[in-house]
């Protein structure tokens, strides 16, 4: 015949050793106990016991408040150490298993007077491809967004698998940058409203002028915000450890690549930069592959892309989203050049808008 066993439901609860008291409760009490008494066999001689019994008192009282009592399951004694290691440990905490990485050069001089910001980047080239000089190249590619929660369960298992894979396929640190800015439509707006008499029909007419008069109500009731997801690699001049391959190499090998790719940056050469956008290009191609089945659409920025996103991250700010129609930073800003008439016409009429002749 069996009977029904209880089985305890707080089997986490610690060993009552006297009484109520748990080892590390006794040990608290009793300790400071011992160190009280202590301090009044070595001060009797010249302290009168009510003066002991003022100080003692009171320590004794807090000792067995820390150890007896709890808030929300948690002993007050483990709050109290909580509450001083979280003091004293820093504010600012970074998943860094490999370690925190020094500060770039132009953020490492806190002591200098307050100057001009210098960026790192140095050019943009045409293909969007960012200098930054002694630490290589960059490049700056916009991602679309996919709706996540609208997926069925199989499809959502599908998009973190494929996004999965490209994190596996990962061999140089890359940097996933999801920003807020201010979003003007002003622009859209007023273009709105003058295309909207060219329209075939009145009624389509009529709802262009109601959309762009509820754009112009929203945008004065409330501050309207555009959300846009960067991708950025960077590549340095000399490759620091083979970029292709499982595992990696061991950390003395990186480290001793990486004091040599710091001696060999310090001669900059054509040839190492041009290597480095290859490097780049490869990577960011490779990127866009992978990320294509998740629904991703991977598109790189071109100069003057790249140059707002820039000028944006320097004023966050500003109304002015990015735009192809920003000149890039090593492009000569100019006037439009005017039309060369020639000596031998009478009559203007000759030649069209841009001075070519009609005759």
């Amino acid at each position: 015949m069996s009977h029904p066993i209880r089985i305890p439901s707080d089997v986490d609860r610690e060993d009552r050793v006297i009484g109520p008291l748990t080892a590390r409760q006794l040990l608290i009490v009793s300790g400071t106990g011992i160190v009280l008494y202590a301090i009044y066999m070595t001060v009797r001689a010249f302290v009168p016991l009510a003066v002991s019994l003022i100080i003692a008192i009171p320590i004794g009282a807090i000792a067995t408040l820390l150890a007896l009592g709890q808030r929300d399951g948690v002993t007050l004694d483990r709050l109290a150490l909580a509450a001083l290691r979280q003091r004293m440990s820093p504010r600012h905490r970074v998943t860094a298993p490999e370690g925190v990485h020094a500060v770039p050069e132009w953020l490492a001089d806190a002591s200098a007077p307050p100057a001009a910001l210098t960026l790192p980047a140095e050019a943009v080239a045409d293909t969007g491809v960012i200098d930054l000089g002694k630490d290589g190249v960059a490049v700056v590619a916009v991602c679309s967004t996919v709706n996540f929660s609208l997926r069925t369960h199989t499809e959502q298992e599908s998009l973190v698998a494929s996004f999965g894979r490209y994190l596996h396929s990962l061999t140089a640190p890359v940097q996933v940058l999801v920003r807020t800015e201010r979003l003007d439509l002003s622009g859209q707006i007023a273009e709105l409203r003058e295309q909207a008499g060219g329209l075939p029909h009145p009624a389509l007419e009529q709802a262009a002028f109601e959309h762009a008069e509820y754009l112009d109500q929203l945008g004065r009731a409330t501050e309207l915000l555009r959300r846009q997801v960067l991708l950025i690699l960077r590549e340095p001049l000399f490759a620091t450890a083979p970029t292709d391959g499982l595992g990696g190499v061991s950390p003395l090998t990186a480290l001793v690549a990486k004091r040599k790719a710091a001696k060999q940056a310090q001669v900059v050469d054509e040839p190492a930069r041009r290597a480095a956008e290859t490097r780049l290009v490869r990577r960011l191609g490779e990127a866009a592959e992978l990320l294509s089945p998740a629904g991703i659409v991977v598109t790189p920025l071109d100069a003057g892309q790249a140059t707002g996103v820039l000028a944006s991250a320097c004023d966050p700010d500003s109304l002015i989203p990015p735009n192809s129609g920003l000149a890039g930073s090593d492009d000569v800003i100019t006037t439009a050049p005017e039309p060369e008439w020639d000596e031998d016409a009478e009559d203007p009429d000759d030649f069209d808008s841009v001075g070519r002749s009609n005759r």
